[in-house]
């Protein structure tokens, strides 16, 4: 007999929801939570939006909170490798058993109000679209898991858009918004301004909103969207930022401008200017949280200890060396173009291979032709989700914008792998016989690729 885990059964009725479904419009999820007794009133929440960054900037927000004592959760999304990733208590994934112990709990309240979306006249709730969805489901787990905690304050991450989207029942006090550009236009808008008043949907009565530089296409819906439900707008740049960054062994060393004070020789583990911008608005949320202008400056040293302690999961993270192999959930050009700039920055290779799966329904081409003047060589390869761009139809695409001659392809992403560190492994010789060092890959394309691949070389 085959003894399957409880938690693979849970991700398994999980996954029959279908992880990729959109179902647009907040009656299910507020049905559910009222079910449960609205366990996201039980704690002040911290509601973070954007297009790039917004996972990053929940994780440092998250870790400041720690560092000041309070017992904190964290809704992110999507996963890399398991769905208990998108729970966090106390900065760690929620256990399979706590995991498990909620979802007995919640889905009998699913099942209701799937049931009286039948009775309503669907006949077929699945096919209508009016079952509650995954991302619904994986929302009332981590809201409920937090209550039962129960924790001081939660971090929430927006999954799409912001207005309709299903975390977007609770009521914060203040609202992050994180970079905005282009991206999932067919759900969102074919603009900027359209995808940000989108995501300006977040912002509450009477909150603090903590906003990233923008451009003012983005700005404009942004600021409108404030000045109707009377909130504070504090921006990058203006109110708070970074005042300065230098490379460090590891990461990058930053001055930051926050709002009640000017925090110095804070080590941030992670690399790239993007990284920077996303500590800076970290800090001013944690500083609005606990009530910046009122009150004094946070102890610096306990800013320090917060960020020495970041992660980020994915996000040009180093796996391996020799050669060095980087993997970043890239998945849009304004989020590759980051990338790519911190890489060239930190890491300065002579050589960079570029290991590349995007899913169908991105603007491959805009990443491509960022990936072309910045690597040497690239190998297309398929990821494992069923939204993945098919590779001889990538293959295809690649080769209009590099060539033949530089493109490899490997439709497996282990092979795909190999294929770059034998690219990266080819020496390279001076004119007086002397190897040339410095090879790099990056894994990047889609949050499933670089999933895939922590999962292989981890």
């Amino acid at each position: 007999m085959v003894t399957v885990h409880p938690l693979a059964d849970v991700e398994a009725a999980l996954t029959r929801r279908g992880p990729s479904r959109m179902a647009p419009g907040l009656e299910r999820i507020e049905a559910l939570l009222d079910a449960l007794g609205n366990p996201q009133r039980a704690y002040p929440t911290i509601h973070v939006a954007g297009t790039n960054g917004k996972t990053s900037t929940s994780r440092m927000i998250e870790s400041l909170l720690r560092a000041h004592g309070l017992r904190t959760g964290r809704n992110t999304s999507p996963h890399l490798d398991s769905v208990a990733e998108r729970i966090a208590l106390d900065g760690e994934p929620i256990s399979p058993q706590e995991l498990v112990a909620v979802y007995r709990e919640v889905a009998p309240c699913v099942d209701l109000i799937d049931a009286l979306s039948a009775s309503s006249g669907n006949s077929s709730a699945e096919s209508s679209g009016d079952t509650v969805s995954y991302f619904e489901f994986v929302t009332a787990l981590a809201f409920a898991a937090f209550a039962d905690a129960p924790v001081d304050a939660a971090v929430i991450e927006v999954g799409l858009g912001g207005r309709w989207d299903a975390t977007n029942v609770i009521d914060s006090a203040i609202a992050v918004i994180t970079p905005i550009d282009l991206d999932h236009q067919a759900i969102l808008g074919d603009t900027i301004a359209e995808i940000a008043a989108e995501k300006a949907g977040i912002i509450a009565a009477n909150s603090v909103v903590v906003c990233a530089t923008q451009s003012l296409e983005a700005l404009k819906p942004l600021l409108a969207r404030a000045v109707a439900v009377d909130a504070s707008v504090a921006r990058e740049g203006v109110e708070f930022g970074v005042r300065n960054r230098a490379l460090a062994v590891g990461g990058q060393e930053l001055t930051l401008q926050g709002l009640s004070g000017t925090y110095a020789e804070i080590f941030l583990p992670l690399y790239g200017a993007h990284q920077a911008q996303n500590a800076a608005v970290a800090l001013a949320a944690v500083e609005a949280f606990f009530g910046a202008g009122s009150a004094k400056p946070l102890d610096a040293e306990v800013v320090r200890e917060a960020f020495t302690q970041v992660s980020s999961p994915g996000r040009l993270e180093l796996v391996r060396s020799s050669p060095a192999i980087i993997i970043d959930a890239a998945h849009n050009p304004h989020g590759l173009r980051a990338t790519l700039v911190a890489v060239a920055e930190s890491f300065r290779f002579r050589r960079l291979i570029a290991v590349f799966s995007p899913l169908i329904d991105k603007n491959v081409r805009g990443m491509l032709e960022l990936l072309e003047p910045a690597v040497e060589q690239i190998v297309v390869t398929q990821n494992s989700s069923p939204r993945a761009m098919n590779v001889d139809e990538l293959a295809a695409a690649a080769v209009k914008i590099f060539g033949p001659d530089r493109v490899d392809v490997s439709p497996r992403l282990d092979d795909a792998i190999s294929c770059a560190v034998r690219i990266a492994e080819e020496e390279e010789f001076t004119g007086g016989g002397v190897p040339l060092a410095g090879a790099g890959i990056l894994v990047t394309g889609s949050v499933v690729t670089a999933g895939d691949a922590r999962r292989l070389l981890r």
